[in-house]
């Protein structure tokens, strides 16, 4: 990875970056939009900052994956999350 654009993020935007990266629903081209990392770069992140086991599961789940990618993604898709991910936001 370009080590100058990891000098740019802080620990909080790895962590949503993370976050990101293992949402079924949130391609890599909304990850590059929001902090410009392209997926080549959010793999070599992952590989960095998940342990070897956990990236391996990671790689596992989002290669092929057509949600993951605009260009392959169902035009059923509509929205970057699930209805039901956000549980705690519904809570009043």
């Amino acid at each position: 990875m370009d080590h100058s654009i990891q000098k740019t993020l802080t620990l909080a935007e790895i962590s949503r970056v993370i976050e990101m990266a293992w949402e079924d629903r949130t391609p890599f081209d909304a990850i590059e939009t929001q902090f410009g990392l392209l997926e080549s770069q959010v793999i070599e992140l992952m590989r960095r900052e998940l342990k070897k086991s956990s990236f391996l599961m990671w790689r596992k789940r989002v290669t092929g994956r057509s949600t993951k990618h605009l260009a392959l993604r169902s035009t059923d898709v509509q929205r970057a999350y699930c209805k039901t991910q956000y549980k705690y936001a519904s809570k009043k």
